[in-house]
């Protein structure tokens, strides 16, 4: 079976320091899940500028649709200007006032929704009120059966209580790394252990899956009462950009199939910690990685 999986929201150039690379987190996220065998659209908008023709030449390079790529013919193409620490820890600069700061719910970006097996939405693209309106509306069109997934995606100061608690109403899953289960914990606020607060996160927001992930400590994923705790997968790190989002979109995948929590687990710690290896957040995967939810394999050793 083929699954829908959709990402919403922003759509940008990350200016590196060593290039331009297309990024934002869904369309990240896309990215990886079409490598590892789904059907993955974005709804997202672009300015009519050369920076915007070029993303729409990019998209259909990687293999994804640009149907669901809105057009505005004022708002400029947004960028992300990356700088990396000596760890390759990124730090954003993210301007504002531009395209994807004006996703609308349009008729086929509802048509989209409704047939996605998946939706994935962030709270960075919700930091301006059209789009926040219009990526609620289409979470609130999505199948009652669908996996709505929250990946917090906290940055700079683009995120307010009322908009996270919001999103986590709307969603089902919720992905969140160490950093922003601090800011959660303080905003609700959440007691005890790490594992507590994600039970009382999944407990108060009616969430039948959280994802924690803890960088080079590893990750934990909770469903329904069971637990995965899994260490990284050790590689050279160029850069971490885009390892979250790759996780998401290998957590979706296992979540689709019916896989076993901790063969989710290391299947994401597995696909994150290559993207780590690599420059950029969209590398080209090895085939055993775009092997990882074949259901005629196995996952490797």
């Amino acid at each position: 079976m083929s699954f829908n999986v959709l990402g919403i929201g922003e759509v940008l150039w990350d200016l590196l320091p060593d290039g331009r690379q297309l990024g934002g987190a869904p369309t990240n996220f896309a990215y990886h899940a079409h490598a590892l065998g789904a059907h993955a659209e974005i709804i997202t908008r672009v300015g009519t500028d050369p920076r915007g023709a070029e993303i729409l030449q990019r998209i259909k390079q990687l293999g994804l649709s640009v149907r669901g790529v809105q057009q505005d013919d004022t708002a400029p193409t947004g960028v992300v200007t990356v700088a990396l620490s000596g760890c390759g820890i990124p730090e954003y600069t993210i301007h504002e006032n531009v395209a994807w700061d004006r996703i609308n719910a349009e008729q086929e970006a509802l048509v989209l929704v409704r047939a996605a097996h998946v939706v994935c939405f962030g709270t960075l693209a919700q930091r301006s009120p059209i789009s926040r309106q219009a990526i609620q509306r289409l979470l609130a069109s999505a199948s009652a059966d669908a996996w709505r997934v929250c990946d917090i995606n906290l940055r700079q100061n683009y995120f307010n209580r009322e908009v996270i608690e919001h999103s986590l109403q709307l969603a089902n899953v919720l992905k969140l790394n160490d950093g922003e289960l601090a800011v959660l914990a303080q905003m609700f606020p959440l007691e005890g252990d790490v594992c507590r607060q994600l039970e009382a996160l999944a407990r108060r927001f009616s969430l039948r899956v959280v994802a924690l992930t803890c960088g080079a400590k590893g990750s934990v994923l909770y469903r329904e009462g069971s637990w995965s705790e899994r260490s990284t997968t050790t590689v050279k790190v160029k850069d971490t950009v885009g390892a979250g989002d790759a996780f998401t979109a290998a957590l979706c995948l296992g979540l689709l199939r019916r896989l076993d929590l901790d063969d989710i687990n290391d299947a994401a710690n597995r696909l994150a910690a290559h993207v780590c290896s690599c420059a950029g957040a969209m590398p080209e995967l090895p085939e055993e990685l775009r092997q990882l939810f074949n259901p005629t394999s196995e996952l490797p050793a």
